[in-house]
This record gives structure tokens, sequence and C-alpha cells, in this order.
């Protein structure tokens, strides 16, 4: 008869696989830290476009005002003084260039008001030289200044009577 061999018990080395708890809280807060700064490039990128609409706005309603006083050149110093509703534009009246110049004004300080936060628009005019000088400047307030941002152009007018 065969004699049985015993058998030796076979020994089951096992490897767990997988992540421990200690390794996911770890990735967790790596990621964390990414989005972190991902939203905060976000709001840095907000903050951006919209410094960039108000300079935008601010360059347009600079320009409307240049080619304004170019088209009543003969407004001189009534463009730096206070602006009026002369009902010159849509009224079919025949205004006076001082009576333009004012109607203008009011029609640029009522653009910026609805365009840029605390907006205003400012014209020095300097007749001393050969053209005449006129000094625009757009100012509005943003938040994350300390000084309020203006844009400032300044041309030329040949007043041609």
């Amino acid at each position: 008869m065969l004699a049985h061999k015993t058998q030796t018990p076979v020994r089951v080395c096992r490897f767990d696989a997988g992540f421990s708890l200690v390794e996911v809280l770890i990735a967790l807060i790596i990621m964390s830290v990414g989005m972190l700064g991902i939203a905060g490039l976000y709001v840095h990128s907000m903050q951006a476009g919209r410094t960039s609409l108000f300079r935008h706005h601010a360059v347009t309603l600079a320009g409307d005002v240049a080619d304004r006083i170019r088209a009543n050149p003969l407004g001189g110093v009534a463009y730096a003084g206070a602006g009026s509703d002369n009902n010159c534009v849509d009224g079919g009246i025949n205004c006076s260039a001082a009576e333009m110049a004012a109607n203008d004004v009011a029609l640029w300080l009522e653009q910026a008001e609805a365009t840029l936060p605390d907006g205003t628009v400012a014209v020095a005019y300097d007749d001393a030289l050969v053209p005449s000088t006129y000094r625009v400047t757009v100012t509005w307030s943003e938040a994350g200044y300390d000084v309020d941002p203006t844009y400032v152009i300044t041309f030329p007018v040949f007043e041609m009577p």
C-alpha cells in the first residue's frame, strides 16, 4: 500500500492592492490646492475682462468726443464748459456753435454715466497754440484701484470759419 505523504501547508502571501485612506486624503489635498489656483485664475481673468471693457468704453467715448469737436471747430471754449441739452440734434433746431458744443458735452456726460462706473468726461481747451488744442480726459472708478483710471487724448483742431 502506498503511504500517504503529509502535505505541508502552503503559505499564501497576500499583497493588498489599492489605495490607503492616507493616500486618498493626500490626493484630495493636492487636487483642492490645484482647484483653488484655477478659481483664483478665473477671478483674475474676470477682473481683467471687466477692466478691458471699461477701457474700451473710455477710448470709444474719447474718440466720439474728438470727432464731435472736429465736426464743430468753432465751439472752442464752450466744450470746456457745462453741458446742456439744447435739442440740437433731434429737434431740428439750428444751433450756434456754442449751443452745439454744450449739447455735445451733455451727451458725453450721459454716455459716460451709462457705460462707465462713475464715468466723467472733462475737456480742456487751449487756444494759445496754433492750431488750438483740446485735451479730453475720461475718468471712471474701478474696484482694486487706489486712483481712478483715466484715458487722456490730446489733439489739435483747425478753426476754419
